[in-house]
């Protein structure tokens, strides 16, 4: 059951990490008015100066989330892409772009559109009983958001074929073991362990993860010269910025940096 309709509930935790939470249990299934509840969360995450690092997790154990809602698709056969797969897939990117960074963390099962999900956060941490997959092709579809491009980025062209055109699910360990995640944590413990990981790089500079994010994905569209020139330009930027000046201040001074949050014109 949803909690007076809140299919998204945020949870705000110190070290200025929120945790964002899929409530559609006992699945989490990415229904439509999921979707749309997801985009205006992200929205206000992102304006929101307070908030350093998101972690996004599903309610209960069964799912961090397991595709999309099947039932809604009769109504929508005529602009299923259109109605569906469009706008989920402008949520996806936006969550990609987001300046601050975003760690999944999994319990249960993620499949489908909540694999495609994971794969457009940052980091991904899953419970050791876990199982992640993209299963569309049994069911006579692709994997249509993210998981396409995404995936390949992520495991490479090779491991991402096979794990499309078989359909199945793997564990945790093997995700781990082709760097479809980051890390493996205890049954139940994944939310736990992708806060803690949150609350560290939240005491990074908010400059340098916004430089870092923005080259590392940018990298795989620049050619070797644009890739330096971006390098150079975003180099430039934190040379420049209060974050560096801090830095360098506490490295001489022998203590640890105190960073500052992004001032809204950062955060744009």
């Amino acid at each position: 059951m949803t909690t007076n309709g809140q299919l998204i509930i945020i949870e705000y935790l110190p070290a200025g990490v929120a945790k964002l939470v899929l409530n559609n249990p006992p699945m989490n299934l990415n229904s439509l008015a999921l979707t749309d509840q997801l985009e205006k969360a992200l929205l206000s995450l992102a304006q929101n100066n307070s908030v350093r690092a998101i972690v996004i997790t599903g309610a209960g154990s069964k799912a961090f989330c397991a595709g999309s809602d099947i039932k809604e698709f009769p109504r929508i056969w005529d602009d299923a892409v259109g109605k569906k797969l469009k706008r989920e897939n402008m949520v996806f990117d936006f969550l990609e772009r987001l300046e601050k960074p975003v760690i999944a963390a999994i319990e249960g099962i993620a499949c489908g559109g909540g694999c495609e999900l994971a794969l457009a956060c940052d980091l991904r941490i899953m419970a050791e009983n876990a199982k992640i997959g993209l299963p569309e092709i049994n069911i006579g579809v692709i994997p249509a958001s993210g998981g396409l491009f995404r995936l390949p980025k992520i495991v490479g062209t090779a491991r991402a074929l096979e794990l499309m055109y078989l359909g199945n699910f793997i564990s945790a360990a093997e995700a781990l073991n082709i760097g479809l995640i980051n890390r493996v944590a205890p049954e139940g413990k994944s939310v736990a362990a992708a806060v803690a990981l949150a609350e560290e790089i939240s005491g990074k500079s908010l400059e340098c993860i916004k430089a870092i994010k923005r080259g590392v994905k940018a990298a795989v569209f620049l050619s070797p010269e644009e890739a330096l020139k971006l390098n150079h330009e975003l180099s430039d930027q934190i040379f420049k910025s209060e974050s560096c000046r801090e830095g360098f201040s506490a490295f001489t001074e022998k203590r640890p940096p105190r960073f500052k949050s992004m001032t809204p014109a950062e955060n744009k």
